[in-house]
């Protein structure tokens, strides 16, 4: 009978204990998560050369992404392109995100002149003075700057996403065959991220 208390006991305490150890597992996963959307070159110079029908799907989630990202308090990127010998030129309608883009004036804005956002930019410095350590990106064009920025992302060792159906190109199967060849990741997934992470 008193082996059976014992035994009683140390499984009580184990289960306190294990339940206790997962809670604190939860917590530290919880803490890791620092997401921020980067929202990339949607500009009115480039959209013109995209195929259409993506464009329109695209430019649709990409606010719905923007009001999902800002409803949970996740910072949102504005990177722009820039060439000195292509433009377009700062200032002008051309440089601009069309009007009906969600961004606010005061969401951190990046201008680019390579087609990867951290490549002598202010991006990761940005990033990593609000703690952010995973990046979720959407624009155009998966295939350019998108994808260079991915692969940049990489290089400054972000946790780093493309968003499904929140890409485009001039070619809708190169933006299905880089949302395959990547991963794309959908609404489910990134609202789960967002709903656990540390913020």
């Amino acid at each position: 009978m008193k082996n059976k208390i014992i035994q009683f006991i140390v499984i009580i305490l184990f289960v306190i204990i294990s339940a206790d150890s997962f809670s604190q597992v939860q917590k530290e996963l919880k803490t890791q998560i620092k997401p921020a959307l980067l929202v990339i070159d949607i500009q009115n110079a480039y959209l013109s050369g995209m195929a259409q029908k993506e464009k329109e799907t695209a430019m649709l989630n990409i606010n719905y992404y923007i009001q999902l990202f800002r409803s949970h308090d996740c910072p949102i990127i504005r990177i722009y392109h820039y060439s000195k010998q292509w433009g377009p030129e700062q200032g002008t309608e051309q440089f601009e995100f069309p009007s009906s883009v969600l961004i606010k004036p005061d969401d951190p804005k990046v201008i680019k002149t390579y087609p990867d956002g951290f490549n002598k930019t202010e991006l990761d410095k940005v990033l990593k003075e609000k703690g952010i350590n995973t990046v979720f990106l959407c624009g155009l064009s998966s295939v350019g700057c998108v994808l260079a920025t991915w692969i940049g992302a990489q290089n400054y060792d972000y946790k780093a996403f493309f968003i499904k159906d929140a890409i485009m190109s001039h070619n809708e199967e190169y933006t299905s065959n880089i949302e395959t060849m990547f991963d794309a990741v959908s609404y489910d997934v990134i609202s789960l991220v967002l709903e656990n992470s540390g913020k």
